[in-house]
């Protein structure tokens, strides 16, 4: 005898395998969609931390950058003192030397045969113009300033005879080269 059965059985198969696809894709796709999500809240949060992270850099720049202005107007202000400080060390080292000079050549100057007109200082040069009984005293005068201690040289300019009241008189310039820092 043949048996027949007439319950859908393959149908029924056919609906539960369909029905087990369709939760299977359905829970891909949902497992799809939160691995989507996830990672799209990650990002955004990596990057909303990475811009605080430029912002917070940012504003320490600007921090940084005004303590560097501040430090180049320190250096500038120093530099400015130090070239200060250097022009008062030359005038404290150099602040005697004009006295000692005078005081030098008042003494190799012969009292009653030589007479200064003039003593002109313009930096290293020093000119000295006056009026000599004669040329031998002149020569004397050279040698006796050549000697003193704050001329490094000295050069003859002119010497001309010159007539003061019936006596004739050489009148000179010279100039000197002089040693400063004495």
């Amino acid at each position: 005898m043949i048996r027949i059965n007439l319950l859908p059985y393959r149908e029924k198969e056919k609906k539960e395998d369909i029905q087990r696809q369709i939760i299977i894709i359905s829970g891909s796709l949902l497992l799809f969609l939160v691995i989507l999500i996830s990672g799209h809240l990650y990002l955004g949060m990596t990057i909303s931390g990475l811009e605080k992270k430029i912002l917070e850099a940012d504003a320490r720049l600007v921090v940084l950058n005004k303590k560097v202005g501040d430090i180049e107007d320190f250096k500038k202000d120093k530099k400015e003192l130090e070239q200060k400080l250097a022009v008062i060390n030359t005038l404290e080292v150099n602040r005697f030397f004009p006295v000692r000079m005078l005081d030098e050549l008042n003494m190799v100057v012969p009292s009653r045969d030589i007479w200064l007109d003039r003593v002109i200082e313009t930096g290293k040069d020093l000119r000295i113009e006056g009026v000599a009984r004669d040329n031998g005293i002149l020569a004397r005068f050279m040698m006796n300033l050549g000697r003193a201690g704050f001329v490094q040289s000295v050069d003859l300019v002119i010497s001309q005879e010159k007539d003061v009241a019936g006596v004739k008189l050489q009148q000179f310039a010279l100039t000197c080269v002089m040693k400063k820092g004495l």
